[in-house]
């Protein structure tokens, strides 16, 4: 009697220290998420604000500076649940402005025009980097959260469903060729 009751407290004891490891491995992918989002937001933001900054350094024609500068400023005062959708028309706003390699020579020829250009394509790189971080953690948190043990045992507590950003983020065809 001794016995079984010492097995069925060590069994107890295995599947706690278990279900404790899975519910610290939840929690980390988590804290992984918020990570990989705040590098996310930082490198949108970065791009945002530098396709503003070369919008009104007078480098561009006219209208490639209004179809860009109104991009940038949309996808940098849009609200959380309209953030993909305004980040997309930028990336489509900088390949219209770039699709062509005379329009980036135009630039790197302006006064501080060419540490623009290279500010700029070190941006419009490292978004979609910092995307698939961010996608690549959701989904392993998704996969974990998705196997039964997390479900009956609630070990994700209250933590939301984590979502992934999708987003149009190909880069102006223009600057990563030029850059290559």
């Amino acid at each position: 009697m001794i016995a079984t009751f010492v097995w069925i407290l060590v069994a107890l004891v295995a599947v706690g220290l278990y279900l404790s490891w899975t519910a610290g491995r939840l929690d980390r992918l988590h804290a992984r998420i918020d990570a990989a989002r705040a590098a996310l937001d930082a490198q949108l933001l970065r791009r945002a604000s530098v396709a503003q900054e070369l919008a009104t350094s007078g480098v561009l024609d006219p209208a490639a500076s209004i179809v860009l500068y109104e991009a940038a400023h949309a996808a940098r005062q849009s609200e959380e649940d309209q953030r993909e959708v305004a980040e997309s028309e930028l990336s489509q706003a900088l390949r219209a402005v770039f699709a062509e390699a005379d329009q980036v020579e135009a630039v790197r020829e302006a006064p501080g025009g060419e540490a623009a250009a290279r500010e700029l394509t070190e941006a419009v790189r490292r978004v979609p980097m910092a995307r698939r971080f961010h996608n690549d953690a959701v989904g392993a948190a998704r996969r974990l959260r998705e196997h039964r043990k997390v479900r009956w045992f609630r070990l994700a507590g209250h933590a939301p469903f984590p979502l992934a950003f999708e987003m149009d983020d190909e880069p102006p065809a223009a600057l990563v060729d030029r850059a290559a």
